[in-house]
């Protein structure tokens, strides 16, 4: 199993920034690829972006290119969520998640999830 446990959500004004961090622990050796989703309020929970944890390669939802930098410590097993220049429809609840398989974009190939972290951004 895989433990994923989020923070550093908070409420921040409109042009602000927050880190997200995303410690995992368990047995973390299958995985391949670690993203990050959100849910907004009456939204479905959508991909914001993801690592490939073999080949280092990151992809990112078109609305957050430019603005969100995902990054891994691999020393920590920490995965973070770098947000800048941040929009009130970035407001959402904020996961972490781990696949076995890389480069997916679907959230149903990842399996562990995090408790998610909440994110309010206001205008």
């Amino acid at each position: 199993q895989v433990q994923l446990v989020e923070s550093g959500g908070g409420a921040v004004q409109a042009g602000g920034s927050l880190r997200l961090s995303c410690a995992a622990s368990g047995r973390t050796s299958s995985t391949a690829a670690m993203g990050w989703f959100r849910q907004g309020p009456g939204k479905e929970r959508e991909f914001v972006a993801l690592m490939d944890l073999i080949a280092g390669t990151t992809y990112y939802k078109d609305s957050v290119k430019g603005r969100f930098t995902i990054s891994r410590d691999n020393a920590k097993n920490t995965l973070y969520l770098q947000k800048n220049s941040l929009k009130p429809e970035d407001t959402a609840v904020y996961y972490c998640a781990a696949s076995n398989f890389r480069l997916q974009l679907a959230i149903q190939a990842y399996t562990h999830w995090g408790q998610g972290t909440q994110v309010t951004v206001s205008s």
